[in-house]
């Protein structure tokens, strides 16, 4: 009888210690079966290119060399080592960079569910998960940030992990936030976290205690801010990651940096409708340092679109503690623990079986299926014109200018907005609008245009066809191309000489 009781709790035991795999390795194989919605912005492009250029020149970029509307000016890359990574598994062809940016998503999924398990019970912890990846789909792309997620969540659930303890972090998160530094500038919400989720561990601590957890999590701050200048660029990484948000209303204009629009019904809307129904209707009390994380959480959401995905993987563990201690799963909890200690032989031999599998089917699928950009953000025919006519100084839109540069073009515009700054933006906006086409002529005569490459459906483009001195050279159903006719150009080169 005892022999079938061990028994059974080891067969459980290896079943429940397999979840967070198995499940990332579904994630895994789901996006990259579906690799083309990871290739949806033509960012990946230049970050590719910008990383190339660090292992060619064996540096680090301080100045920039991809446009000529701003060559040469400072400009330094936060995400360096996402870029060097990318440019590493590029190899002529998208599956490494899908394969890398798939690998990521999966980890993140296991490094959730680890974090859920001792408060939720398998199926609710899978479903919490399968919630955070819906929520977050809408931003995974072949870009920096996705391999920067799960060192973020296993950054920021050993902070909630050490607070639900009434204790300070473990010293061991410092590499992760040296780690997360350099592949990405969202490091600045994991140093802005600290004092909060600090508050959180002070304030259910014994009174006794409170004043050694204060010092030693403030400790852990001035340590996590030194860690997180452990980078090729020191303290300016984190100068230099909280540029963008000195953009201002530009931020309203750039798609991931717009606010939640909730016009029209979204999954995320739906979402966080039903979480305060389910808060007020099952009476959930959270303490003060864990309401005012819940409401920052929603309102980075609210604020920007990108930062859906953090509230879809840190507010579960923010809520997972009260919710296991009054809705009645807290008692269960230590019996888990218990359980997932044991690790037998059949737990290993099954975690080699599915790593076996999924690099098979990765190689299969691989072997035959292409991964490509959507055509709109790959105007090849029209960059193979505009090489032919030897165009220079090419007044193009944001989006192929990640094309651009992977075809070594100098752009004026690509998605580095921080680099180009609010006001060269706003007036490259008005340009593309064409509402007041002197003012695209004007843009154009002062940076001396001599070609554009405007989508096909462009309002500037539009104009274009139309206006004096300007001709259309090329056109299909992704870009069009105008170049100056013959008698303005000599009034742009004399315009250009008087400036210089």
């Amino acid at each position: 009888m005892s022999l079938s009781i061990t028994s059974s709790v080891s067969s459980r035991s290896a079943a429940r210690g397999l979840v967070p795999l198995c499940a990332a390795v579904g994630a895994y194989l789901f996006y990259l079966s579906a690799g083309e919605i990871l290739l949806r912005d033509s960012d990946t492009m230049w970050q590719i290119r910008v990383g190339q250029w660090i292992l060619e020149h064996g540096a680090m970029p301080t100045s920039d060399v991809f446009s000529f509307t701003r060559f040469g000016e400072p400009w330094i890359s936060s995400s360096w080592l996402s870029q060097v990574v990318y440019a590493l598994v590029y190899g002529g062809d998208w599956a490494g960079p899908v394969i890398l940016s798939s690998m990521a998503i999966g980890a993140t999924v296991a490094i959730s569910l680890h974090l859920l398990s001792p408060y939720f019970d398998p199926a609710r912890a899978l479903l919490i998960a399968a919630l955070a990846l819906l929520l977050s789909t809408i931003h995974f792309l072949a870009r920096p940030h996705v391999l920067a997620l799960p060192v973020l969540l296993a950054f920021i659930g050993g902070l909630l992990a050490a607070a639900d303890r009434r204790s300070s972090p473990s010293w061991w998160l410092l590499p992760l936030m040296t780690l997360w530094a350099n592949l990405h500038g969202g490091f600045v919400l994991g140093l802005a976290l600290i004092g909060p989720i600090g508050l959180e561990a002070v304030w259910n601590a014994e009174p006794g205690r409170r004043r050694r957890l204060v010092v030693r999590w403030g400790l852990f701050g001035l340590a996590a801010l030194a860690a997180s200048c452990l980078t090729p660029y020191g303290w300016n990484s984190l100068l230099g990651a909280t540029k963008i948000l000195s953009l201002g209303k530009l931020l309203t204009l750039i798609g991931e940096w717009k606010p939640a629009d909730f016009g029209k019904p979204s999954f995320f809307e739906a979402t966080l409708l039903g979480l305060i129904g389910l808060i007020c209707y099952r009476r959930l009390t959270l303490s003060v340092p864990r309401i005012l994380l819940l409401l920052g959480l929603i309102w980075m959401a609210l604020s920007h679109v990108r930062n859906i995905e953090v509230f879809a993987f840190i507010a579960p563990l923010v809520l997972a503690k009260p919710i296991a201690e009054q809705w009645g799963t807290a008692g269960a909890t230590a019996a888990r623990f218990g359980e997932t200690r044991a690790f037998p032989v059949v737990t290993i031999l099954a975690v080699i079986a599915m790593v076996i599998g999924a690099w098979v089917t990765t190689a299969m699928f691989v072997a035959q299926h292409q991964f490509k950009f959507l055509p709109m953000f790959s105007p090849v025919a029209a960059v193979d014109v505009l090489q032919q006519h030897k165009a220079q100084r090419v007044f193009s839109t944001a989006p192929f200018g990640g094309y651009m540069v992977s075809r070594d073009m100098k752009v004026f515009i690509d998605g580095r907005a921080e680099l180009y700054g609010e006001q060269f933006v706003l007036d490259y906006y008005d340009a593309l609008d064409a509402r007041d086409v002197g003012r695209l002529l004007g843009l154009l005569d002062k940076y001396r245009i001599d070609a554009t490459l405007l989508s096909s459906d462009s309002p500037a483009g539009n104009a274009l066809d139309h206006l004096k001195g300007w001709k259309r050279l090329y056109k299909d159903d992704i870009a069009v191309i105008h170049v100056r006719s013959d008698e303005t150009k000599a009034g742009a080169a004399a315009a250009g000489q008087s400036t210089n």
